[in-house]
């Protein structure tokens, strides 16, 4: 008996094409913050009002990094960050399937009779 049980070519396609479609798909958040800006006059920061800014937070090789993201990349970060969201959920369903793979491959292996 193998030790990984094979799925159901059906279900390997599927997921693929859960998978593709949910392309591009990121982990992280992405983070708005306000800071001043460089200019020696400006109105917004004279008032306290500071500029937007937006950071992407990742995890990369057990730490913790963050990048600066254009404001007009914003929408896309956001859409990726929920594909990365549904397809971790879709791994983590995978498990339970997994296991019942497994078992119904052992029992078959090892028939009660």
């Amino acid at each position: 008996m193998p030790a990984h049980p094979r799925f159901d070519t059906t279900l390997q396609a599927q997921f693929l094409e859960h998978a593709t479609s949910l392309w591009p798909a990121l982990k992280g958040s992405l983070n708005e913050v306000r800071k001043p800006c460089i200019r020696p006059h400006c109105p917004a920061c004279a008032r306290g009002d500071k500029h937007p800014a937006f950071f992407w937070t990742f995890t990369a090789q057990g730490r913790r990094r963050c990048l600066y993201v254009p404001a007009e990349l914003v929408p896309v970060l956001r859409q990726a960050l929920e594909h990365g969201r549904r397809l971790e959920a879709r791994l983590a369903a995978l498990g339970p399937a997994w296991r019942r793979a497994w078992r119904e491959q052992r029992d078959a292996a090892h028939p009660k009779d």
